[in-house]
């Protein structure tokens, strides 16, 4: 693998940052636009994960950007708990709902195949 020399070259970030456009676009629309509270929730979600992705990546330390990579995972999993509580109260279609839940499952194991990387990695340079 080529040496990444910012955060933006990383595809989890790119997919991270569309999620997270996809629900600000989202949260204009319908029963979201003026439900402010909810809004917030998936927005500070959604862009939590690319946040922590790029803060983890600036400590420029395997170690730290392990524990911020698992922060963004969590936040994945965070957002997808939230969408489901939407589509239950009917304020997320089904189609939109599993377009958005299949890409964060994706991005969440993306995201566990690059932590794995990194402690492999991680590994091998220490012995």
């Amino acid at each position: 693998m080529a040496k990444i020399s910012h955060f933006e070259e990383l595809d989890i970030w790119k997919d991270a940052v569309k999620i997270g456009v996809q629900i600000y676009k989202l949260t204009e629309f319908g029963k979201l636009k003026n439900d402010f509270s909810a809004k917030d929730q998936l927005r500070r979600a959604a862009i939590s994960i690319s946040n922590n992705i790029a803060e983890g990546f600036e400590y420029n330390n395997n170690r730290s950007f392990l524990k911020f990579l698992l922060y963004s995972k969590g936040s994945a999993g965070e957002l997808r708990s939230q969408l489901y509580v939407l589509k239950e109260a009917g304020i997320l279609d089904k189609d939109k709902f599993e377009s958005l839940r299949s890409d964060l499952l994706k991005l969440s194991k993306s995201i566990e195949g690059f932590r794995k990387y990194l402690k492999d990695f991680e590994k091998k340079n220490q012995s």
